[in-house]
Order: structure tokens, then sequence, then C-alpha cells
């Protein structure tokens, strides 16, 4: 259904495989896609938001193992590096997959180093856990700078779908699978 194209509400414990299905779904439309992939640094066509840098480090090394043989680039933006060093990996080249913690991406998109405008996959990875953490205000200010729910795929996963985490997500996605 992701590869379909759908919007997607998944509930799945660590260690279930949505990285890969969420990551298989997002190569397999930028090679299928060729026009869907980014012509510009700073403006990248996939947006995963984890909540933590340990997460966005681990969802990042999995979109370069399993894209290995695919020429697609990823990159990781998170607090605790270097600010700069993160800023020329983003405007070195096109990105087609950015994961992202959204405190450092709203510091990216502020400073008008990376333009949301491109994005037609948005994944939220552990919802429940932005929630809990408070990230949810700064969730909502970076889906303001993404295409309209309409014109983007968006896919969130949890280790519990709550009504909270529902609501969020029938917000940020129409008729979620």
């Amino acid at each position: 259904l992701t590869m379909a194209g759908r919007n997607v509400a998944g509930r799945a414990q660590t260690g279930t495989g949505k990285t890969a299905a969420f990551l298989i779904t997002i190569l397999r439309r930028m090679l299928r896609v060729p026009a869907s992939r980014p012509t510009a640094p700073g403006r990248p066509a996939a947006l995963v938001i984890g909540p933590t840098r340990e997460l966005v480090i681990q969802i990042a090394q999995d979109a370069e193992a399993l894209g290995k043989y695919c020429g697609l680039r990823c990159i990781a933006v998170y607090g605790g590096m270097d600010y700069a060093r993160q800023q020329e990996q983003i405007a070195a080249a096109p990105v087609d997959l950015m994961v992202a913690t959204p405190g450092r991406l709203l510091d990216f998109r502020r400073s008008r180093i990376v333009d949301l405008k491109g994005v037609h996959t948005l994944v939220l990875d552990e919802a429940d856990r932005m929630l809990d953490m408070g990230f949810i205000p700064d969730v909502r200010k970076i889906v303001r700078e993404l295409p309209d729910r309409e014109q983007r795929q968006t896919m969130l996963f949890s280790a519990t779908l709550t009504n909270d985490v529902m609501r969020l997500a029938s917000q940020w996605m129409p008729d979620p699978i």
C-alpha cells in the first residue's frame, strides 16, 4: 500500500521492519520516477523526522545500506553535531532523502539552508515519542512548510496509536490506512 502512494498510520514495535518498509518505498519511488528526484541542494524530495539523534543516525545508516547501489543521496541532520559541517553537506549537492530531528531541521529552515517545498514523501517515525517529548509544535511548523497534504505521501509510525497520535495523523494526511 505504501508503494501505491497511500498514506499510512502504522503501529509497530522496534525491530519489526518499519524502517525498511518506508525506506524501500522512498527508494522505489525515486528510482521509478526520476522526475521526483531533487535538482537543487537543500531541497530534499523525501523527509523522515525522528525524535532523537540516535534514531536519525540509524535511519540514515539503513538508507545508505538499502540504497547502496541506487545512486541516491541521504543526509542526517541533528543537533549535537557541527552545524557548519552539516550545512556544507546540505549545500554540496541535491539531497534525495533528509533524515532529521525537528529542532535542527527548523534551524536550517529558518536560515534558508533547507527548502521543504519539494518534499513528496514525509515520514514521521516514533510519533508517540515525539508527542511525549514535546516536539509536536516543531513538527507542526515543519509540516506547514511542506506541500499540501493532498500533494504528498505521508507515513506515520508509532509504537502505539493513541487517540492523540491518530488526531495528528488525521491533521497531516487525508484518509490514512
